[in-house]
């Protein structure tokens, strides 16, 4: 009986492969009863998609946690505004230029400007330091990563030089938005600003938590279906890592599997996306990284913040590398990805750029 559940499972995923989309039911048959005989079958077709576009080189991607200060309650989130437990602090515009200069000289040519939503950073004011980064690095690509804002706002950041925009959505299912968020945070607005952000021209990033809270085989089918209709630049996901401050602190981990199944899902869906092997994989595995590459991810990003700021950029618990000295950040990328038969990939790595 297991047998022919798995060889149902992998004729989805050579339907999947063909057809670039699944229906409804059976994503969710998929994402119920995959074994690890389907996740290894669907890693191996990803794998190949994937170096079939990009060979095997990785794009890397230096992001800055600029601050740590957020307006939003998000319950699984450690910075969450109502958590007296953090240590706020925020970079001044040249501690992240200095960042980006560190970076550069790295042979970083992507940067990514993450942050909670911090009101102090008004649009107006990172588009100010948008347009003095691309002033100083030209040939480098700007992603931004600050949450929710209104379309002109992200218009004027458009203009400024912003060239993507990371801005997870969570959850496709509506309900289940409203158990991860508080009720001022809404999902029609969440979708919209996907919507703006696409239509403005920004390569466009979404994602969500693996295993988060209430998540089931029929939420991640509609984060499936999600993605094959909203056709994102890039995906973000990683297992959901509950964080002791919140109040999810006693809830499940996700799980390293299923975010490796999911990843190779992605890629077979989308085969040109970019797709990260996220700082949360390297959390839960010591090699997660190097699994999620060989699951079908193409980037990487390393962590460019200051050393004394890393610690209080505190998501979940117990994140990776807030103590790896920024200097040998790239030496060791090659070392780890050569261990497994890639390189480090110089360039900025857009959208819809391949190797092959």
């Amino acid at each position: 009986m297991n047998a022919e559940r798995s060889e149902k499972n992998k004729a989805r995923i050579d339907r999947l492969n063909a057809e670039k989309r699944l229906d409804h039911a059976d994503w969710t048959a998929l994402l119920a009863t995959w074994d690890d005989s389907v996740r290894a079958y669907a890693a191996g077709i990803a794998r190949e998609l994937a170096t079939a576009r990009f060979g095997h080189g990785v794009f890397v991607r230096g992001i800055v946690e600029f601050s740590n200060v957020c307006r939003n309650d998000c319950l699984y989130c450690g910075i969450r505004k109502s958590n007296r437990k953090v240590e706020r602090y925020r970079l001044s515009e040249a501690e992240i230029l200095e960042c980006a200069e560190a970076g550069y000289e790295y042979g970083f040519r992507t940067f990514v400007l993450q942050s909670g939503e911090d009101a102090t950073y008004s649009p107006q004011r990172l588009a100010a330091l948008v347009r003095e980064l691309k002033t100083r690095h030209g040939d480098c690509a700007v992603t931004l990563s600050v949450g929710e804002l209104e379309r002109d706002e992200y218009q004027m950041l458009f203009d400024a030089g912003a060239d993507r925009y990371l801005l997870r959505h969570e959850t496709a299912d509506r309900e289940h938005y409203c158990m991860l968020h508080p009720s001022n945070l809404s999902w029609e607005h969440r979708m919209k600003c996907l919507r703006d952000l696409k239509e403005i021209g920004f390569q466009t990033g979404c994602g969500f938590m693996v295993g988060s809270p209430g998540q089931t085989p029929e939420t991640l089918a509609k984060d499936m279906e999600f993605i094959t209709a909203f056709r994102p630049a890039l995906i973000g996901i990683g297992p959901f890592i509950p964080h002791c401050d919140t109040p999810f602190a006693g809830m499940r981990a996700g799980r390293v599997d299923e975010t490796l199944f999911l990843l190779s899902l992605c890629r077979i869906l989308h085969p040109d996306v970019l797709l990260p092997a996220t700082t949360a994989l390297g959390t839960m595995d010591p090699t997660g990284r190097e699994k999620g590459i060989l699951a079908g991810a193409n980037v990487i990003m390393p962590n460019l913040s200051p050393e004394q700021v890393r610690a209080k950029y505190m998501l979940y618990n117990n994140k990776t590398a807030v103590d790896v000295d920024t200097h040998i950040l790239k030496s060791d990328l090659q070392r780890r990805l050569g261990a497994i038969g890639y390189t480090v990939r110089v360039g900025r790595g857009d959208y819809g750029e391949t190797t092959c």
